[in-house]
């Protein structure tokens, strides 16, 4: 059976969701993935960055990290995303990132590939729910197989029981994403890597 390739593709300011990008490249190679995380590429000028510290230290400490590109789109049989809200929608640096692959979705290079997201807000109710759905949208015209967490692990619950996706409430005043957190997005990647070796196996026979 060939191996599961993932490419996890995030979009984080401050680091929330980069930690949860971290947590599922972790699980999905101890799961026997071949993984490349990759982060979209900041559309924000120096001026928005410098007027918040977090910002600018988290882009300053993750400049070694690879920006995506198509070719990793097309690499990939799997696909991770991560996302912060923005009033209740996917972030712009990430919508830009995907408004790219016009070519690859009408080459039919994004189909019949499993795919799964997180995100997150400041806030309980701060658009975790609808950002997950509005990136859902753009798979459903790429004719990716979503596979969303359910309630198919009791991890979900301990993590606030997002059936969608996996999402956190970020705090500015405790930057570290909760364990719960973190282990209910390892569950969801497990998962993913899982429906994801099932395809391949089925594809092959």
């Amino acid at each position: 059976m060939s191996q599961v390739k993932l490419t996890i593709v995030y979009y984080s300011s401050t680091g929330t969701n980069y930690q949860m990008a971290l947590a599922a490249k972790a699980a999905a190679e101890a799961a026997g993935a071949e993984v490349r995380l990759r982060k979209v590429a900041e559309l924000a000028p120096d001026a928005a960055i410098d007027s918040n510290p977090a910002w600018r230290a988290h882009v300053n400490a993750t400049r070694d990290v690879p920006v995506v590109s198509p070719a990793d789109m097309e690499w990939a049989n799997a696909y991770l995303f991560g996302t912060p809200t923005r009033y209740g929608n996917v972030a712009s640096q990430m919508k830009q990132f995907i408004d790219t692959l016009g070519g690859l979705w009408l080459q039919g290079s994004l189909s019949n590939k499993p795919v799964a997201a997180f995100t997150s807000a400041m806030n309980v109710h701060g658009g975790q729910e609808s950002t997950l759905l509005a990136l859902y949208h753009t798979f459903y015209h790429w004719g990716s197989i979503i596979v969303p967490p359910g309630y198919t692990d009791p991890a979900f619950y301990a993590a606030g029981g997002n059936p969608y996706g996996v999402s956190a409430t970020a705090d500015p005043q405790q930057p570290e994403v909760a364990e719960a957190t973190l282990e209910a997005v390892r569950v969801m990647t497990r998962r993913l890597v899982q429906v994801a070796g099932w395809l391949l196996k089925g594809q092959a026979a």
